[in-house]
């Protein structure tokens, strides 16, 4: 039986450990008793990837923010769906640990080898709202996503409105999760989105195959687009 691996290690707003653990050559972070953004299961944020940065394929500079780095495979995802030059992709993670993991632990994938692609530390609700309709597309995987105050931010009224403010007319907030959550759509659509629900299947050949949810949130259009 092989053994599993605790690499490194991190506090957490909450006073917990989140840990980054190797077994049979697969990464994942745990805390909590729970485990999740492992390297082996990326199918989910490549779909939502692909699915969240269609529409802006031709724009001359597309800008994306993505909420939550995780192990690095959304923000992979979505800089290699967008082959633009002059794209901008920007990734909100309070844990400066994450960002660390990336170049210590997968110098071959580290997302940031992409020059595109930055890192920052600090948001609220009005610093985001202040992008005033800038942002082409919000990408997050919900287990991934960071916290406010104990809260997810898409479980925040604040957050979901400063997303919503932040895209240009048309924009796309994207999110993807391990598992069904009842109340996503809903809370979605009296946040101002159009909304339409999307299921991938991981491991389709698997004797029970998991579905997980994308959610696909859509400003209406209204505002002339940057």
């Amino acid at each position: 039986m092989k053994p599993r691996i605790i690499h490194a290690h991190a506090s957490l707003p909450d006073g917990s450990n989140l840990e980054l653990h190797e077994h049979d050559g697969r990464f994942y972070l745990h805390s909590h008793g729970q485990q999740w953004a492992g390297t082996g299961n990326h199918v989910a944020e490549e779909e939502l990837a692909k699915l969240g940065t269609h529409p802006f394929r031709p724009a001359r500079q597309p800008k994306m923010l993505i909420l939550g780095l995780g192990l690095g495979a959304l923000a992979r995802a979505v800089a290699a769906a967008i082959p633009q030059k002059k794209a901008e992709f920007t990734v909100y993670e309070p844990l400066r640990e994450l960002a660390q993991w990336q170049k210590k632990f997968f110098a071959e994938e580290n997302c940031f080898q992409d020059s595109r692609l930055k890192c920052i530390h600090d948001l609220t609700p009005s610093s985001l709202a202040r992008e005033n309709g800038s942002l082409h597309a919000i990408l997050l995987q919900a287990d991934a996503c960071p916290l406010d105050q104990g809260k997810w931010l898409i479980d925040d009224k604040r957050w979901l409105g400063a997303m919503r403010d932040a895209l240009q007319s048309g924009g796309v907030l994207g999110i993807t999760a391990s598992r069904i959550i009842p109340s996503m759509f809903s809370r979605l659509r009296r946040a101002g989105f159009d909304v339409v629900e999307h299921f991938v299947e991981i491991h389709p050949a698997a004797k029970k195959p998991r579905r997980f949810p994308i959610w696909l949130a859509r400003k209406p259009a209204g505002n002339s687009e940057k």
